[in-house]
């Protein structure tokens, strides 16, 4: 059976309004070009609703998902307003990866990646001080919406590193750094146009963060296979063999001492956990989509586990022998009612942590201690109640119309088995008890999470 092309109406359930602009926001804050952003990623989810089901089987690298992004523009959104540019605001990044990711939330994950990445010269750069001469350069984003470059990479240590990781070392002629080792990232490496990475200055233990084409002599990429889920988001290792940095492809120094560093700078791996988030509530609404489109075409799923034909007794139809729609289900009504609301509880959450991370931002240099600090309980509030809402919408959903979760694979059902592990693949390496501990630590005891990274 293969899934419907969706109707442009049908990109997400819509449980909150998408920010992509806001009534009575003021015009400096506003993303320029917001009625069209919109419409762009409506008919580009629409576009790759139409095959995700076949792309998520056949697991190749996805040169074609980067290129169907690429003819939408969807990399270069995420700019400062400024001449000639024509960006668009977090609120509406985070808008577009969400949409994107009720489509194909390999795609989403992907464009994740790309937009906490193309910060990273805001947050990490050196700050220029008022009356100084020293030239400075284009932002990050800037040169990726120039060069139309899809980012990749990943700039904190991760947790479970136990080699030297990624390391600097002087270049010979004195000019720039050489950087060597290997690293497992979580998306686009096999596809990526540049890489944004933390290594290690040899020495002295700063980690630097770097610009690396991987196109350059001594770069190997290798693409991850067997992944149980987010098989289409580019995953693998990159290994670096006497890569030359020059001295312009650095792009800041990652903070390690939390009593001098900017609250700022410590919102960016905020960002690409809030950006996440965005990913898995896109799964769950697309998996509510789907199966809602699905019933009502009239493909009417098995009857639920434990009750015989679909009705539990007491309802209506459950012993009269009556016969009741799939639309008309009570049983059935009442689970999706159940769904929804978990979808829109998410989401309102998410909506909370979204505007005061945006806020954020605005602030700039300006923002204390204790707003970064209510940012980022708001985000690890977003995180926990989006990945259990995740989870358990994928797992019912994936019950409801396919009955068991191997059904797919054997005989071409749905696919709803996709989003099940989609969800599971994005949220298991966020441990939900560790952000309620800081949510609670922070509640009743004033405290605040770790500024640096990683947190």
């Amino acid at each position: 059976m293969s899934t419907p092309r969706r109707s442009p109406k049908r990109a997400a359930i819509r449980t909150t309004s998408a920010p992509f602009g806001r009534p009575g926001d003021h015009p400096a804050d506003r993303p320029a070009d917001d009625e069209i952003w919109p419409r762009v990623t409506r008919e580009l989810a629409d576009d790759l609703a139409a095959d995700a089901l076949t792309r998520d089987r056949a697991g190749k690298v996805p040169f074609d998902e980067v290129a169907r992004l690429q003819e939408a523009g969807l990399p270069a959104l995420l700019t400062a307003p400024g001449p000639g540019r024509r960006g668009a605001d977090w609120r509406a990044a985070s808008a577009v990866v969400r949409e994107i990711a009720a489509a194909d939330s390999s795609v989403g994950e992907l464009l994740a990646h790309h937009y906490a990445l193309s910060w990273s010269s805001r947050f990490f750069g050196p700050v220029r001080k008022p009356g100084s001469r020293r030239p400075t350069g284009p932002a990050l984003d800037v040169r990726t919406a120039e060069g139309r470059w899809l980012l990749a990479g990943g700039v904190e240590p991760p947790r479970d590193e136990t080699g030297p990781g990624l390391t600097l070392t002087p270049a010979d002629a004195g000019r720039g750094w050489v950087l060597d080792g290997s690293r497992a990232f979580a998306s686009a490496v096999t596809v990526a146009d540049r890489l944004v990475v933390g290594a290690c200055r040899d020495g002295s233990g700063e980690l630097l963060v770097v610009l690396v084409d991987p196109a350059r002599p001594g770069v190997f990429s290798d693409p991850g296979t067997d992944r149980v889920g987010q098989r289409l988001a580019g995953a693998g290792t990159v290994s670096f063999d006497r890569v030359p940095v020059a001295p312009e492809d650095v792009i800041g120094v990652l903070p390690q001492d939390e009593h001098a560093v900017a609250p700022y700078t410590t919102l960016a791996p905020l960002a690409l956990r809030l950006l996440l988030v965005q990913v898995a509530l896109g799964v769950a609404e697309g998996a509510l989509a789907e199966a809602r489109d699905i019933r009502r075409a009239g493909q009417a799923g098995p009857a639920p586990a434990g009750h015989p034909g679909g009705h539990p007794v007491g309802l209506p139809g459950a012993d009269d022998g009556s016969a009741v729609g799939a639309g008309d289900d009570p049983y059935l009504l009442l689970a999706y009612g159940e769904l929804a609301t978990a979808a829109h509880a998410a989401a309102a959450v998410v909506e909370r942590a979204t505007d005061a991370f945006a806020r954020g931002l605005l602030a700039a240099r300006s923002l204390g201690l204790e707003e970064r600090a209510d940012i980022a309980v708001l985000v690890a509030a977003a995180e926990a109640v989006t990945g259990r809402a995740a989870v358990h919408i994928t797992t019912r959903v994936l019950e409801l119309v396919d009955g068991t979760a191997g059904a797919d694979v054997r005989t071409g059902g749905p696919g709803f088995d996709r989003f099940w592990r989609n969800a599971r693949t994005l949220t298991a390496p966020t441990q939900a008890a560790h952000r309620l501990r800081d949510i609670g630590d922070h509640y009743l005891n004033g405290s605040h999470a770790r500024l640096t990274l990683p947190v």
